[in-house]
């Protein structure tokens, strides 16, 4: 998952991927302007003080104390309101350089803070970071409207874009001036004022809400908890989730065998291992239920209102519903062409994932489990794993004895090394937020010059939210002719183990770590000139592509020989259990799509619903059960805890982008298995000069034209996930125009 940590006002209307968008009450922009000047401020905050230090200035992380980012946030939006007016009141004609290239320049210093502060709310939670989320978060998105409704700021923009003399700048510049120019029309730019009024108050409304919801679904994840009484609770569980279990209990002071913390990370090897079947529903219904389970943290009301607000702010924009005006600016363009490539994999999931509930129900009756038992949600990944395990001689667990954390990360490098020409070393030079994180500088393998930093938060602990996730601490750019590097990180919630000894994760752990890599690695290998279209601020369903497209590199060969070697006796993994792996492939990918696509569609339908009224939970009984959702699967996220969704407007009508996205990388990565393999480098060259290097500075389509030498085909992905091909004709390719936006 791609996440800026908080919108930088010029990124709120250039930006085209950032989790978080038009969110704002009004709030006088005397009350910002007129705050004491950043210079003389800065001497008493970090935050406000530029970044110094090696690698061109690194975030000042030891120095910050939670107090320092309220006033740090008001005298940098201060300072920004002053950079806009001065822009926007230019007595000289509009030019791309005082206007465009202006606003580029502008914002940085409250990006800085945007970014440290970001960082505490998503990782460093605590109920003062969260006081100061819940104040400011309706000011902040006061502070985007005042810029995407500034009159004489979208007039200047507006003459750029529509000058005659545009066909004389470079393509990057009339490519940004277009993602200006579109993105403050998509925020309300040329609405009158009573509209303008309405949006900033659905926005305000909107921010609240996002931030509620956020905190409710951390609140159930940070409260709640399986203990693990007795010996026998851990009945089933391997040595290290065993120890992982200890681990936890000890860390949260209960006694007990274990614990099982309210975490993907630790909830679904639980499900996979334990044999204790009662326990194994209580674990699933603790994290199935975060967000609705009534009382102050139940987030079915909240969601009502968002999907109201949601609706009436599109109808305000000109479109028919929320999801239509959250496509018009994506390669899908309409939800329609988005629909039609989710139903055209539904059916065959569905159909496979019967297939799969069969086989564990005639396996579990072959033990014994008796002819009315019946596989239920919290029966699946236990069952599945016996049905993997006697049909490939496959156990997850011996699979995990060779996956260490540390040697997945180096193997992660070294793919890096040969596909992108990066290095890797580590540093100590450089102040973190937190002991667990680390730092590395990234080089060029050849010359020598530095490329950016690489920071890795890879441990679950309490107040960091859940998932794995990439954010860009600083945008590449030489946007004044000298070269700015990028700070990157990855964010992950393994289970740490005891001190000194390795991290072992699962099979699906280790392709999770490899596609937030390929975040990473998009922003490393960014090459343009403007920080808005450098990296990974690329429309939403373009964003996942080459993360998906890096999982990949996992199984090759190269990798596994190398840096899957067993945790104890140092031996690669065998190759006669890699082969196993690459049978069972396409092993239990029913569930696995299933699962993911009823969220997509959830989602969608959610957002197509227009001004009904929603009752969320109502809402996803009947919908789920008018697709044919096999009862014994749940979705991926479900609503009451879909941060994708609710926390922002981030992936909102726009969870399918991963299967879109997967689509192109199923077929990119065709292009290596058509020539020299996994690590042909003339593909490679080509990868990097027309996907991860380019940003947003061509049309996503297009770029991927001229990697491939056509549009992307649905083929790779259905024989990837051992689906029969269907007589459809959905793809990733971009879709016309269809009438989504009222004329």
């Amino acid at each position: 998952m791609n996440q800026r940590p908080f919108p930088n006002p010029k990124t709120l209307i250039a930006g085209t991927c950032l989790a978080l968008t038009f969110i704002s009450p009004m709030l006088p922009t005397s009350s910002l302007a007129q705050s004491a000047p950043v210079s003389a401020a800065a001497a008493a905050n970090p935050l406000l003080a530029d970044w110094a230090g090696p690698y061109g200035g690194v975030p000042a992380f030891d120095k910050v104390k939670v107090e320092h980012f309220k006033p740090a946030l008001e005298a940098a939006m201060a300072e920004n309101l002053r950079e806009i007016d001065a822009i926007a009141t230019n007595k000289q004609a509009a030019t791309f350089e005082n206007t465009i290239a202006a606003l580029e320049q502008a914002g940085q210093r409250l990006d800085e803070v945007q970014t440290v502060y970001g960082i505490w709310s998503g990782t460093l939670s605590s109920p003062e970071v969260q006081a100061i989320q819940r104040e400011m978060a309706p000011r902040m998105a006061a502070f985007s409207d005042q810029i995407n409704q500034n009159e004489a700021l979208f007039r200047r923009v507006a003459a750029v874009y529509d000058s005659p003399e545009k066909s004389k700048l470079t393509p990057e510049q009339q490519r940004l001036s277009w993602v200006y120019y579109n993105n403050l029309v998509r925020a309300g730019a040329k609405l009158d004022a009573p509209a303008k009024a309405r949006l900033s108050a659905i926005n305000q409304q909107l921010a609240g809400l996002f931030t509620k919801f956020s905190q409710n679904v951390l609140a159930d994840e940070t409260d709640s908890v399986l203990v693990l009484k007795t010996p026998a609770d851990l009945a089933g569980l391997p040595t290290s989730l065993q120890a992982d279990a200890a681990a936890a209990a000890t860390a949260r002071k209960l006694t007990g065998a274990g614990a099982i913390t309210n975490t993907r990370s630790s909830i679904e090897p639980f499900l996979t291992y334990s044999d204790q079947r009662q326990l194994r529903e209580k674990a699933w219904r603790m994290f199935y239920n975060r967000g609705d389970n009534g009382g102050a943290h139940d987030n079915n009301a909240i969601i009502s209102e968002i999907l109201q607000l949601r609706a009436e702010r599109a109808k305000l924009l000109g479109y028919q519903t929320h999801a239509h005006w959250r496509l018009d600016n994506t390669m899908a363009k309409t939800p329609e062409a988005a629909m039609q490539l989710m139903e055209q994999v539904w059916t065959p999931a569905v159909a496979r994932a019967k297939e799969e509930v069969a086989d564990m129900q005639a396996l579990a009756r072959k033990e014994g489990a008796g002819t009315t038992f019946k596989i239920e949600p919290w029966d699946y990944r236990y069952y599945a794993e016996k049905v993997r395990k006697a049909r490939y001689d496959l156990d997850q667990n011996e699979v995990k004895q060779y996956l260490q954390l540390d040697k997945m990360r180096e193997g992660m490098f070294w793919v890096a090394g040969e596909l992108f020409n990066f290095t890797f070393s580590p540093v100590a030079n450089v102040p973190v937020y937190h002991p667990d994180v680390k730092v590395w500088e990234v080089k060029d393998k050849t010359t020598g010059q530095h490329v950016g930093l690489w920071y890795f938060d890879p441990y679950a602990r309490p107040g960091k939210r859940s998932g794995a996730w990439m954010n860009a601490y600083r945008n590449q750019q030489r946007l004044d002719g000298q070269p700015v590097t990028t700070i990157v990180s990855n964010n992950s919630n393994f289970v740490k183990g005891k001190d000194g000894e390795p991290t072992l994760i699962s099979w699906t752990d280790a392709t999770t770590l490899f596609h937030e890599f390929g975040h990473a690695l998009h922003g490393l290998s960014s090459n343009v000139t403007y920080p808005s279209l450098a990296g990974t601020s690329v429309v939403r369903d373009y964003v996942e592509f080459p993360s998906q497209v890096l999982e990949n590199w996992l199984p090759t060969p190269q990798v596994l020989q190398r840096f899957a070697v067993h945790y104890q006796t140092g031996k690669p993994i065998p190759q006669a259990l890699v082969d196993r792996i690459e049978k069972a492939a396409t092993f239990n990918q029913g569930f696995e799509t299933t699962e993911f696509l009823a969220s997509a569609l959830i989602d969608m339908k959610l957002h197509l619903a227009g001004s009904q009224k929603i009752d969320a939970d109502k809402f996803e009984r009947e919908t789920l059960a008018e697709l044919g959702m096999p009862r014994e699967i749940v979705m991926r996220h479900r609503t009451p805890q879909f941060s994708h969704v609710f926390s922002s407007d981030g992936y909102s009508a726009g969870y399918y982008s991963y299967l879109w996205s997967v689509v192109l990388a199923a077929d990119a990565y065709g292009a290596f298995t058509e020539a020299g393999g996994p690590y042909d480098k003339a593909v490679g060259q080509r990868l990097t000069k027309n996907i991860f290097s380019i940003g947003n500075t061509v049309d996503p389509a297009q770029a991927y034209r001229n990697f491939r030498g056509r549009d992307p085909k649905i083929d790779a992905l259905m024989k990837e996930r051992g689906f029969p091909m269907t007589t459809g004709k959905a793809s990733a390719a971009p879709a016309k125009k269809a009438a989504g936006k009222k004329k």
